[in-house]
């Protein structure tokens, strides 16, 4: 039952914390910005629109939302959000979740290339380039985190590093957060990699593999990226700052769970917001410095662990 609850609220909740992130960017640039529950309505609209199909695609162009969406809801069922408790853990592991993202990744990149669009071409080769970099930082990161919980179960992870009160004094710790911060920023789309709020074909990556895209297609993959970046914040905040999620299926630790969860995802969603106000949009030649960055601060983060017991 709660494992059903947790995949409800990442499924109904994560069109939320996109609201959330963009009213807080628009207060931050002094605009009043749209409602918290406008990504509902856009979505609501996508999904009545009738879909426009260019002759040249095929059966991929059309499967792939599918494949998007049903990756995406796969991997709410994995992620452990209010509780470790209900199964989450015999479902799979942290290894499973980042195949899962890059599966959908895989597909996006093979419709935008199926539409035959060149700005498509365009968004396709540099997504595949980003995930190529990103994807091994991901890894080293998550590895380091698995040496000091011995095991790659997410719900195992989380108890463990639960039970270390001076978990955020360890210099390995922060730097592997760090690393799957940026990488997040990576993977979602966002500034200063990305930015999800523009269409000039020039700097656009994730939004060119999805510009031939519309109606009910268009909203099932802007609902999938939703989920991702609920499910990556997440991540960031039950992994690396476990306090509060409950470990039974009570309904207090759950409910504790829910408050500590909200507290989470509010304070990165202001940090992200706060980002991408203050910086903009790195050109495409300097994203692979970034991200190598990312993997150094992951790299360093194993070597502490045998260094700084």
């Amino acid at each position: 039952m709660i494992l059903l609850v947790q995949w409800l609220l990442v499924v109904a909740g994560a069109p939320l914390l996109v609201g959330f992130i963009r009213k807080t960017k628009a207060r931050l640039q002094g605009r009043c910005g749209a409602n918290l529950w406008q990504p509902y309505r856009d979505l609501r609209k996508l999904f009545i629109k009738e879909v426009v199909i260019s002759e040249t695609t095929s059966w991929i162009f059309r499967f792939t939302p599918y494949v998007v969406i049903g990756a995406m809801l796969v991997a709410a069922l994995i992620v452990p959000v209010l509780t470790t408790a209900g199964g989450a853990l015999s479902l799979g592991n942290i290894v499973l979740l980042m195949y899962l993202f890059l599966l959908a990744t895989f597909f996006l990149a093979l419709a935008g290339l199926d539409a035959g669009s060149s700005f498509g071409g365009m968004g396709s080769s540099r997504e595949m380039a980003v995930a190529a970099l990103a994807e091994p930082t991901v890894m080293i990161a998550i590895f380091a985190i698995s040496l000091r919980a011995g095991t790659t179960g997410l719900s195992d992870m989380i108890n463990v590093l639960a039970g270390d009160r001076l978990l955020l004094l360890n210099p390995g710790h922060l730097l592997a957060f760090f690393s799957l911060f940026i990488v997040t920023l990576a993977e979602t789309g966002r500034l200063p990699v990305d930015n999800p709020s523009t269409h000039l074909e020039l700097t656009m990556i994730h939004e060119a593999m999805i510009l031939e895209y519309s109606g009910r297609y268009l909203a099932l993959i802007e609902w999938a990226s939703a989920i991702k970046l609920f499910l990556f914040f997440t991540l960031l905040g039950n992994i690396f700052i476990p306090w509060g999620i409950g470990r039974t299926e009570q309904p207090a630790a759950v409910l504790l769970g829910l408050v500590a969860l909200v507290v989470k995802l509010a304070a990165l969603g202001v940090s992200l917001a706060v980002l991408e106000t203050s910086v903009a949009k790195l050109r495409l030649f300097r994203v692979p410095a970034l991200l190598t960055g990312s993997f150094m601060l992951a790299l360093l983060a194993v070597i502490s662990f045998f260094f700084l017991r």
